[in-house]
């Protein structure tokens, strides 16, 4: 494999996009296994890895769960407007919901919604329990609408860092 060392403008040469993508593939490759994949000394491999992880290029390292074989089969994305946009407020609910029971993700988002939540419950009953505790009763929250979510069907889990050209 070619591992051009010239930089594109995300600041990663060729070697450092072969590796994060063998990493996205295959976060527990082995250093040895990723070093050959990517046709460098497990040395070169192993600095360069810590250097992504220290430029917050690799953000970590992750396990996939299903949701529904640890008991939440129930998903749903749920939109949530406030009331105003005070940024005390704004503040308050970034850091207070993320931490709330069922959270999978919290995105903030533009237009007409401020929020997306994805949360994951045991049945219907508890999402309509978790909105009634988490939301209805919180008064920064002015609007909400769920969406139930039927299925999920993951895209490309990285980043899709092609290989740089070679001009």
């Amino acid at each position: 494999m070619s591992t051009s060392l010239t930089p594109d403008p995300s600041g990663l040469d060729a070697l450092d996009r072969a590796i994060v993508n063998v990493l996205v593939a295959d976060a527990r490759i082995s250093n040895a296994a990723l070093a050959e994949s990517v046709g460098v000394a497990p040395s070169t491999a192993l600095v360069r890895t810590r250097s992504l992880v220290e430029r917050g290029v690799i953000e970590g390292y992750h396990a996939s769960v299903s949701l529904t074989a640890v008991g939440r089969p129930v998903r749903a994305l749920i939109a949530v407007k406030l009331r105003a946009h005070d940024r005390d407020e704004i503040d308050r609910f970034t850091t207070f919901v993320p931490g709330l029971p069922d959270v999978v993700e919290m995105f903030h988002v533009s237009g007409g919604t401020d929020y997306l939540l994805h949360i994951a419950v045991a049945s219907t009953d508890a999402l309509r329990n978790w909105v009634l505790d988490h939301l209805a009763t919180d008064a920064s929250v002015a609007h909400t609408e769920t969406t139930l979510i039927f299925g999920h069907h993951p895209g490309t889990s990285g980043p899709l860092l092609p290989p740089l050209s070679e001009d």
